[in-house]
């Protein structure tokens, strides 16, 4: 890779000539350099904000191949239309979802140095074959997308994600990587780091405002007019716009009553098949259907700028997971809504999907295939276990980080000898995810009662501040203009070490004059009143006094 090309005006002419932009935000600009000099890069940008263009820009300046992690194929199947209607060059995916004669056709691209981008899904790359032939190939860029997804911390975690950092390492320790988000809390943002294994990365975090979204919550306490509220308002709203809920049954029912209403509406999860969950994705691209109804399995990667209107029947699992489908909203800069309906036994559910432990059955197995000293690769424990990619992975990874194995550059070993003491270490593992888990539902929780502006109790969530309360969310608009007392700035900053006298060490993450959120190891999200932590003296300043 050239890394003396990319000033301001060439940056600038290449975003005109290919994208027609007339010109780059200071974010963009700030995350192209970083590229274009080879350093490893963190880059923190609100969906729609041109993410892609941070890689796509920099290598119509350069040379070599650049590799993109990305989770879902719609996905990859949207960014290669994307670039090759911009003329960015000549992109390629590698996934299951290619039939034989495809499949070494983009090998040829990749091995000939044709292809300019090359788009793979992380499980491609528990395959040590694709690595190996990856290898050989001219790779200048690393790009992971959703780069969310490798952190238990997040609201998407994909455990084939954890072992991107072993894949980067084989690549070649001399290719920078660049990880891309829209949607990393402060925790989140560290935790990238570290499991991607980033050299002293630039990070560039764009803003997590969005003033052009109304925020809007609707509390109710029957399950029946929580519904008949939802199914006016949707259909009330000007669309396009899209319908969250929390299970398949309900995106089918929502979706045949506003059918029933005169909306063109269409449902979108996971239990469809592909060419159904395709027609839909298209459908709603090009205007057919008005309002998809949908589970969190439809948006990542939906590319439409107009969406007027993001709204959910259901209280979601975190924060982090609201943020990320009401982003979809209003990209276009004009104004769009988002509405949480909410009801306080519906937390209940995202409890049920937030829990799950280990199939012991299964640790005990993976853990009796390994040997303490002789290595053994992923795809040979998949061929000795006969167990799906995602499950096998899932386990593996559990049973890393309870210390039980060690990934090595040749595969994984044992690191301890007892099968009891790997399923309490690894209960002990689950059991400390079930208690953040649950602690994310209340901060969603909290984010629902406010009495306060919603966009300063969200934004601070993600160590963010506003200096006034926002004037457009319903709790301001209640009172009939914005509150005219200022919000003020946090007693402890974002990101400092602090430790609880009951709860222990944690991380500052968000916060006001009036609390602080924290997460702690052990115990998840907490909010403390800043009272109560003065009276009692609740927080140190690790390495300080507090």
């Amino acid at each position: 890779m050239d890394r003396s090309a990319g000033d301001t005006g060439e940056l600038d002419a290449v975003a005109r000539s290919h994208f027609g932009w007339d010109e780059l935000t200071d974010h963009q600009r700030a995350a192209m350099r970083a590229v274009l000099h080879g350093r490893d890069l963190l880059a923190v940008m609100p969906t729609g904000s041109g993410k892609s263009a941070i890689y796509q820009i920099p290598s119509l300046l350069t040379d070599g191949v650049t590799l993109v992690v990305s989770p879902l194929l719609a996905l990859q199947k949207d960014q290669i239309a994307a670039i090759e209607e911009s003329d960015a060059g000549t992109a390629v995916a590698v996934n299951s979802a290619l039939r034989a004669a495809e499949r070494r056709r983009a090998w040829q691209a990749i091995e000939n140095g044709s292809a300019d981008f090359v788009f793979i899904s992380p499980e491609q790359l528990a395959n040590d074959d694709v690595v190996d032939r990856l290898r050989r190939a001219r790779l200048s860029l690393c790009v992971v997308d959703e780069a969310h997804c490798v952190s238990a911390w997040g609201h998407d975690f994909r455990p084939d994600y954890r072992r991107l950092a072993d894949v980067f390492r084989q690549l070649g320790q001399s290719i920078p990587v660049a990880a891309l988000t829209a949607t990393a809390s402060v925790v989140v943002r560290r935790d990238i780091v570290g499991r991607l294994g980033l050299r002293e990365p630039t990070v560039v975090i764009a803003g997590f405002d969005r003033p052009n979204l109304r925020l809007i919550v609707e509390r109710y306490l029957d399950e029946e007019n929580k519904r008949s509220a939802v199914i006016d308002w949707v259909a009330a709203l000007p669309g396009p716009g899209l319908l969250y809920t929390a299970t398949r049954s309900d995106a089918e029912s929502y979706a045949e009553s506003l059918r029933e209403k005169g909306i063109a509406a269409a449902c979108y999860h996971a239990g469809m098949s592909a060419a159904q969950r395709e027609e839909v994705h298209a459908g709603f691209r090009d205007d057919t259907y008005e309002v998809v109804v949908a589970t969190s399995a439809f948006g990542m990667g939906i590319d439409k700028p107009n969406v007027r209107f993001v709204a959910h029947a259901s209280t979601p699992d975190s924060l982090d997971s609201y943020y990320q489908q009401i982003g979809r909203a209003g990209r276009d800069g004009e104004d769009a809504h988002a509405l949480l309906f909410y009801r306080p036994e519906d937390l209940g559910l995202a409890r049920f999907f937030t829990a799950g432990r280990p199939d012991e059955q299964l640790l005990r197995a993976v853990f009796g295939v390994l040997d303490p000293v002789q290595p053994t690769k992923l795809k040979d424990l998949r061929g000795a276990l006969a167990v799906p990619g995602r499950r096998l992975t899932s386990a593996v990874n559990i049973l890393e980080e309870a210390g039980a194995v060690r990934s090595t550059r040749s595969g994984f070993v044992r690191a301890t000898a007892s099968p009891d003491a790997v399923i309490a270490a690894t209960t002990e593992v689950m059991e400390l995810r079930e208690r953040v888990d649950l602690s994310r539902v209340e901060m969603m929780r909290g984010y629902a009662e406010t009495y306060s502006c919603r966009r300063v109790s969200l934004l601070s969530y993600f160590g963010e501040y506003l200096d006034d309360p926002c004037g457009n969310c319903d709790r301001c608009l209640a009172a009939g203009q914005p509150d005219e007392v200022r919000t003020e700035r946090p007693a402890y900053h974002v990101g400092t070490a602090v430790r609880h006298s009951q709860w222990g060490p944690g991380l500052v993450i968000g916060g006001d004059r009036e609390r602080v959120t924290v997460l702690f190891d052990e115990f998840g999200y907490r909010t403390l009143s800043m009272a109560a932590v003065r009276e009692k003296g609740l927080l140190k300043v690790a390495g300080g006094s507090g």
